[in-house]
């Protein structure tokens, strides 16, 4: 096995253990990347000098003797939604193809501080509007289980580069499903932390009620180290509590005995692919094999959530997308000289048709006249979405659903049908709109293709679904499948 196929947790014992440095981690995911990432595209920037730079530090650090985080040492991909000081981020966008932050996001401050290698920006939906990762200004990324089918989206790039072991883990953004839906079309295990668990300050907004920060692994083992040094409050994001942060490790090592699992009847729906549900119905047979307690449940607002979810969001975009004018940083077409060509000539050139449409819904259902008919109306359901959540959880620890209802499907598509596109994400904006966390894990394949399941669990209780997907991984092998990319 090349270094690059270890888990997170693999390269850790071995690092510390001496049977490898980091420079030689580090290379071989570069190495990886070089062979494979003018197929895949799962890049936007790669950062080789800066990386083994890094790892030739954390190196030396060994070396001495030094004290260091578990994630020291070991190559992580950034989605390009992240500030990262003096390394480009773009957003995916030719508004912002050229900029670089000043400062770094607040997670990648934690993980510098935790000395981890950081190889390089990853591919999205430009600023992760859409669910294929074909709305990049630059390339669509592909699949590495088909490079004919997309990864998912927005954080398909880093689905896809952890899923061809370009890096041994990712950071991704999850709105509406972004992190757990390119988990399951790219077949590893992706964490949607619960709404505030980890600071947004420092990566680029797109629905400020509904961005969350979570990793993507290969393992919910690794998603659990890596959480523990990721979460918490920030004084720069207000949004982020100070409620306690849970030791993940040590949590996920308790067993699932007597854990009561809710299987919810309005994810079953018509037109999903048998094979989908049938590995949804195999992994509950599973859990209750583990000791977990398998019941029917539900949430009868589930039908309205996507509505609600494409007026909040467009509508919240529509006021974050205003800071990209052309005046302050990006692109800048100032050959007239009105203030106004300058704005409107600079944001036609520089924003793609799925950022212009998202911001034109928005301004629409914000305007006067249509806000208490849209907005407000849409954040009423929202709250009806929000109490099935809660009383469901009164009743269960864990609720278990599909992440989507097909396996990944072929590039071109759906990218001509929004509306076909914004049905993919039925089954992960529900609890993108009650703020509570899930995780998506590999569970079966069909017709070759990777499919995942969600595991959904209240406000702040990321610790048990990630106890959950441990022990899942621990008796089954469908996440050490990989790709044959060549």
């Amino acid at each position: 096995m090349s270094l690059n196929q270890l888990t997170l947790i693999e390269a850790f014992e071995g690092l510390r253990q001496g049977k490898f440095t980091s420079e030689e981690l580090t290379r071989d995911c570069l190495k990886q990347i070089k062979k494979f990432d003018s197929q895949v595209k799962a890049f936007v920037t790669v950062d080789e000098a800066g990386a083994i730079s890094q790892a030739k530090a954390v190196d030396e650090k060994i070396k001495n003797g030094d004290s260091l985080s578990p994630l020291a040492g070991i190559p992580v991909a950034i989605k390009d939604l992240f500030c990262t000081q003096g390394l480009k981020t773009t957003a995916s966008s030719k508004i912002l193809a050229d900029y670089v932050p000043p400062y770094d996001a607040t997670v990648v401050k934690k993980l510098k501080d935790n000395d981890a290698v950081i190889i390089g920006k990853t591919n999205c939906d430009e600023f992760a509007m859409g669910g294929s990762t074909e709305n990049s200004a630059f390339f669509p990324t592909k699949n590495p289980w088909d490079l004919e089918r997309v990864p998912g989206g927005s954080s398909g790039g880093s689905a896809a580069a952890v899923a061809a072991d370009m890096c041994l883990y990712a950071l991704g953004t999850d709105t509406g499903g972004s992190i757990r839906q390119p988990s399951s079309f790219c077949n590893i295990s992706g964490l949607k932390v619960s709404y505030g668990r980890v600071s947004r300050f420092g990566v680029l907004a797109m629905t400020s009620s509904l961005d969350t920060i979570g990793p993507m692994a290969k393992t919910a083992q690794d998603n659990a180290l890596i959480l523990q040094y990721l979460a918490g409050p920030d004084v720069k994001d207000a949004t982020t509590p100070s409620e306690p942060v849970d030791d993940y490790s040590q949590a996920i090592v308790q067993n699932i005995q007597g854990l009561k699992i809710g299987l919810p009847k309005e994810y079953f729906i018509e037109g999903m692919d048998s094979e989908v549900r049938q590995a949804v119905l195999d992994a509950a047979k599973k859990f209750e094999e583990l000791g977990a307690t398998v019941v029917d449940v539900s949430l009868p607002h589930t039908e309205f959530a996507i509505a609600a979810y494409y007026i909040i969001c467009p509508s919240e975009v529509s006021s974050n997308m205003a800071r990209y004018d052309g005046i302050r940083y990006g692109l800048s077409e100032r050959q007239s000289g009105d203030l106004l060509d300058i704005y409107l000539t600079s944001r036609a050139k520089g924003l793609g048709s799925e950022v212009k449409r998202r911001i034109m819904i928005g301004t629409y259902a914000l305007s006067a006249g249509y806000y208490d008919a849209y907005y407000k109306k849409a954040m009423q359901v929202r709250t009806l979405v929000k109490g099935d959540f809660e009383q469901t959880f009164g009743e269960v620890d864990v609720i278990l659903t599909p992440v989507a209802p097909t396996p990944a499907y072929k590039l071109g598509e759906n990218i001509n049908d929004p509306l076909k596109m914004y049905l993919e994400d039925a089954f992960t904006i529900p609890a993108s709109l009650a703020g509570i966390c899930g995780l998506t894990i590999p569970a079966g394949l069909a017709g070759g293709l990777p499919v995942g399941i969600q595991l959904l669990a209240k406000r702040f209780d990321e610790k048990t679904i990630l106890r959950a997907g441990h022990h899942y991984q621990q008796a089954t092998n469908w996440h050490k499948q990989k790709p044959s990319i060549k």
